[in-house]
Parts: structure tokens; sequence; C-alpha cells
């Protein structure tokens, strides 16, 4: 009961401050009753539908992420982590719903010459390498801030020879990529991984590790087929 409580009061924090803004709108610029209760309506889907996404992630995606996360160093086996990490990371991208919306609109602008599916598998590629990636790091220790650093130089050196139309659409993809299905899952595959190391490691940096990744990716899909 007190985790639907909780679940309740954030989804009126997510969606109140948009609806009294639309109502303001509606007053002041007089739109239509019919526009209006399309808004409503969909207002109340939106509410319905966030409460049981954030109850399915607290009472399964969470707890799951995490018994993979410190199942996978018992393994003893690099190759395997990474095997996992691969799939775990485009699995969860390619479900995420905000990556959804993304494909969809950046295929309509381009007016179907990069198909949603393509974006979307390119986009889960850089997510699922980057948190391959990220588990290295934890496993074997090595910096965060080096490995930010040589992702966003390579961003920045990538954004010199990719058409003006995708970096954009390279940007908003590393940010639809933190969205509520993604982010939950990495952190708690991250803390499962590093509580096997007794607090001597953090994950602290998986996410920021997984934002690079489609970004990359999709700077990348430009210079192929910009």
């Amino acid at each position: 009961m007190s985790s639907l409580k909780n679940t309740l009061i954030e989804v009126a924090y997510s969606i109140l401050p948009i609806t009294l803004v639309v109502v303001i709108i509606q007053i002041a610029l007089g739109m239509s009753y019919e526009d209006f209760a399309r808004f409503a309506g969909g207002a109340v889907l939106v509410c319905i539908g966030l409460i049981l996404f954030f109850l399915g992630t607290k009472i399964g995606i969470v707890p799951i992420g995490k018994m993979i996360g410190e199942y996978l160093p018992q393994t003893g086996k690099l190759s395997i982590i990474i095997l996992f990490g691969l799939l775990l990371g485009f699995s969860v991208t390619v479900a995420e719903p905000d990556v959804q919306v993304l494909a969809m609109q950046f295929s309509q602008a381009s007016q179907g010459a990069v198909p949603k599916m393509v974006l979307i598998s390119v986009v889960g590629i850089g997510v699922a390498v980057f948190i391959a990636l990220a588990l290295l790091k934890l496993i074997k220790g090595w910096s965060i801030k080096h490995l930010i650093i040589a992702s966003y130089v390579l961003v920045l050196l990538l954004a010199l020879f990719t058409p003006d139309s995708y970096i954009p659409v390279a940007l908003d993809s590393g940010g639809v990529t933190t969205g509520p299905m993604t982010v939950p899952f990495i952190l708690a595959l991250g803390v499962g991984v590093a509580s096997t190391f007794g607090g001597k490691r953090d994950s602290f940096g998986f996410v920021g590790l997984a934002s690079v990744g489609p970004i990359l990716a999709v700077l990348l899909l430009g210079v192929l087929f910009g």
C-alpha cells in the first residue's frame, strides 16, 4: 500500500504541472472544448499507464536487474558478463517508450529515409556496447573520468564529419535513453555488480556512460549513411 501511495504521488507530480499549464492556456486563449477534452482524456490515460508502469518497475524490473548484477560476477567469466551486458542493454533500450517516440518522429521528419527500426536498433546497439563497457569499468576498476572524457572527445570528432541533420537527433538519443525503463534497470544492474565487491567499488557513472553510447552510434550512422 505504501508503494502504491508513493507511486500515485510521483505520477501526480509528473502530470499535474503540464495539466495546469494547459488549463491556463485553454482559459487564456480560448482553446476549443473538444481539444481540451481530448487532452484531458489523454492525461487520464497517461496517469493510469504511468502508475502501472512504475509499479511494474518497482516490483519486477529493479529487483531482477539487481539480481542479475549480483550473479554475473560470480560466473567468473568476462565473456559471459560482456555478452549479457550487450543483450540486456539492447533489449531494455528497445523497450524504452522514449526511444520509440524519437524513432517515429525522426522517421517522419526524414520522410522515411531513416526507418524507425533502424534508428531504434542503432540506439540499442550504442547503449548495449556502453553498458558492457560500464560493466568492464566496474569489474576492472577503470576510471570513469577517463572513459567519459574519451567518449565525448570521440563525439566531438564524429560531429565534424556527420551531416547537420543527424547531430540533434544523436544528442536527443542520449536523452531518451535515460527514460523510466532504462535508468532503473541500469542502476539496479550496476548496484548488483558493485555489491559483490563489498563496498570497494561503486556503480556511479553507469547511466552517464550508457547515454554516450547512442550519441556515438547515431553520429556514426550519419557518417556512414548521411
